[in-house]
């Protein structure tokens, strides 16, 4: 028996290497990924840019602290300020994950407003470090912190009447996902987003946009807060940021950044130099191959073409799909393995998720059409 502790139940086959959309086994059998590490590997699996920007970093420097200046680091913050700059977020701080850039953002939440309270919504998942976790909808991971977790208010998400009800200038922040992913891809009317920004700006809370699944373009737009035409406070951002490099930063307005001062924020290994390599090469990659425009696309194909008989209809956006199906969909899932593609289970039994590489070719998406509509046959 292995040493490793794990934190998941893994797919059934040892995973060997990746290449492009898929990853293999140690036979050589292929899968499509089209859960994608959990919606991580957005330029797909060893991308050759990333392969030779990681390499030419290592042999420059591994690694140094925020106590060296870095101009690597530099620009990478500026380079993602730039894929941001409609959203009204033009200051980064990096971090190395969803959960630290959570963490990081409702901590400066308490600091800047002198609040100590937080709303979130039902439904809502937002990593497992305290004051994510805190605003995390899950009992199951949630409950036997009890007392040490933060004070927060849960909403009815896509409620737009709870919203008068809240009394927001006892917040500090309110804490959201665009997109819900694990609770099932479930969004919410433009007209609810727009309300929501307007009672927590008229009332000094900070409105943060969790986009650690959201971003990077993986929805037909450079973040959802392009989407919506909103712009929040704070935007956090993990999971593909770095195409697979562990790698988060949270994005802030600049009338935020600048009323930080030094030791405000810290973290030893936010914004390496090997992430930051990897986060330049992946922007490019998006411009280069038009990853954006082609999440789009194959968004739209995929909502023509995958309902039928099993599949009532797909939610979502772009390449963050959730296939809505009329049996349970771990039938669908199995279905789907047998046919050497993988997909992704939701709180909703009748959900599967899709979250491919934004890189996925149009061989895979007929494998996945043709697969879903054989599944009555199997």
């Amino acid at each position: 028996m292995s040493a490793l502790v794990s934190g998941y139940q893994p797919f059934p086959f040892l995973l060997d290497h990746g290449a492009g959309d898929c990853v293999y086994d140690p036979s050589g059998k292929a899968y499509i990924d089209y859960y994608g590490g959990h919606c991580v590997a957005l330029t797909g699996h060893c991308h050759p840019r990333l392969v030779e920007a990681i390499s030419a970093q290592a042999q420059r420097l591994l690694f140094y602290s925020t106590a060296g200046e870095l101009a690597i680091r530099d620009q990478a913050a500026d380079a993602l300020a730039e894929f941001a700059q409609n959203t009204g977020t033009s200051r980064v701080f990096f971090v190395n994950s969803g959960a630290e850039a959570n963490e990081n953002a409702l901590k400066l939440a308490l600091k800047l407003s002198g609040r100590q309270r937080f709303a979130s919504f039902s439904g809502g998942w937002h990593g497992r470090t305290l004051l994510a976790l805190s605003v995390t909808d899950d009992p199951s991971i949630c409950a036997p912190y009890g007392e040490q977790l933060a004070e927060v208010q849960r909403l009815p998400f896509a409620d737009l009447e709870a919203l008068e009800e809240v009394a927001w200038s006892e917040l500090a922040a309110v804490i959201v996902e665009p997109v819900q992913s694990m609770a099932g891809i479930r969004t919410a009317p433009l007209a609810w987003f727009k309300r929501l920004a307007q009672l927590s700006r008229a009332h000094g809370c900070f409105l943060i946009f969790d986009e650690i699944q959201t971003g990077m373009g993986r929805l037909g737009h450079p973040f959802a807060a392009d989407w919506l035409g909103i712009q929040p406070d704070f935007i956090t951002l993990a999971k593909g940021i770095a195409s697979g490099v562990p790698m988060g930063a949270v994005l802030m307005s600049d009338a935020i950044g600048a009323s930080l001062a030094p030791g405000d924020l810290g973290s030893t290994f936010g914004g390496g130099p090997l992430a930051c390599a990897a986060l330049l090469a992946t922007l490019r990659v998006i411009g280069e191959e038009q990853l954006v425009q082609r999440a789009a696309s194959l968004g739209a194909r995929f909502k023509q073409e995958l309902p039928g008989p099993w599949i009532d209809r797909v939610r979502g956006e772009g390449l963050l799909l959730g296939l809505q199906t009329r049996q349970p969909a771990a039938r669908l899932r199995a279905h789907l393995y047998s046919r050497q593609i993988l997909s992704g289970a939701a709180s909703d039994p009748h959900l599967l998720r899709l979250m491919p590489p934004l890189t996925l070719s149009d061989e895979s998406v007929s494998r996945l059409i043709e697969a879903c509509q054989s599944v009555e046959a199997s």
